[in-house]
């Protein structure tokens, strides 16, 4: 298994959709080597994305329960990767401002 995808079945509370769009997404970005779309890949890259997550909802609904819970805590769940998110967001939010208000920066 790839060591960047955790275990999603059993966990308690249960994976979010979030979860599991981040694990297929990790799961295409592994298969097919591409870590950034471009303009050729991005449409069929989504569709990947979009059909894994779909195969991965039916079968964590198709299983039974697990007896024990995963050994891994979820990255969407780790409070380093919740902060990490929380600062990509805020610097994304401050350099559209600079965009906004015409303040020279660099890229």
């Amino acid at each position: 298994m790839c060591r960047n995808i955790t275990t999603l079945r059993g966990l308690d509370p249960p994976a979010t959709p979030e979860e599991i769009e981040a694990a297929a997404r990790q799961y295409v970005r592994k298969v097919t080597g591409v870590q950034k779309t471009s303009d050729a890949t991005a449409e069929a890259f989504e569709a990947a994305v979009a059909a894994v997550t779909a195969a991965t909802v039916l079968v964590l609904d198709a299983l039974p329960e697990r007896r024990t819970p995963p050994p891994t805590v979820p990255p969407l769940r780790r409070a380093e990767v919740q902060e990490r998110i929380a600062r990509r967001i805020a610097e994304r939010e401050e350099h559209e401002r600079m965009h906004e208000l015409g303040v020279p920066h660099t890229h």
